[in-house]
């Protein structure tokens, strides 16, 4: 095993395969004006902060070969798979469906539903589409992760509180050993994000661990000197 330097202490870090990163909703809707998250009257600069640092965690398991999994929050034209009070939620300009800016909100195929340009998957990486806030609702994502012997899961991506917490939970629960990359994840409100990662690292990593990208990078880098 290789370690990472984390809290509530070192990640182990299988030596040969077992690790996927996870790029959780990295979309125009959430991170762009014009979007979703602007129009619930967030400020999208919150979340263009990590992108640097996400891209560099991209570009470091694509040098190496690794397994990258992105996902997109997304509903179907006919918003079948959107319960109504997921619809109607809220108070804002916009909700779900409704024709913004950058075409239809959270809809799958509109221009803003697309991953932003500084991440767009390569053809050979996974894309998941779900309807709700956790990754594996819905969705083909454990299937796929078990075909591929994946046990170790490097999260990065937004929001800290809301999806990407969701997705480690349910990454947890099925046995999956899980690690918030901490500047690789944002919120739209700061101490929401500090408050997920402490609940994440809690009573001994109850959830997962957190650990900082540079670590996160240096084990990829002994991880390929010992395989």
């Amino acid at each position: 095993m290789v370690l990472i330097s984390a809290q509530p202490y070192d990640y182990e870090l299988p030596v040969s395969g077992g690790v996927a990163l996870v790029i959780i909703d990295m979309q125009r809707d959430f991170l762009e004006l014009g979007g979703f998250g602007e129009a619930l009257g967030n400020d999208v600069s919150q979340l263009q902060a990590i992108v640097p640092t996400v891209k560099q965690l991209l570009e470091a398991f694509r040098d190496r070969h690794l397994p990258i999994v992105h996902t997109i929050e997304g509903h179907q034209p006919d918003l079948s798979d959107c319960p109504l009070s997921k619809q109607k939620r809220g108070q804002s300009q916009l909700k779900i469906g409704d024709r913004g800016p950058m075409g239809r909100i959270l809809i799958l195929g509109e221009p803003g539903n697309s991953i932003i340009s500084e991440l767009t998957p390569m053809p050979d990486e996974i894309v998941i589409n779900k309807p709700g806030k956790g990754a594996f609702y819905h969705t083909n994502l454990e299937l796929i992760l078990r075909e591929k012997a994946i046990t170790h899961l490097i999260f990065t991506g937004v929001t800290t509180e809301v999806c990407v917490q969701t997705t480690m939970r349910e990454a947890n629960d099925r046995g999956f050993e899980c690690l918030l990359v901490e500047d690789a994840t944002a919120s739209y409100f700061p101490q929401f994000k500090q408050s997920a990662i402490d609940m994440i690292r809690a009573q001994g990593g109850i959830i997962g661990w957190t650990a900082k990208a540079e670590a996160v990078i240096q084990a990829l880098v002994e991880k390929s000197l010992a395989g």
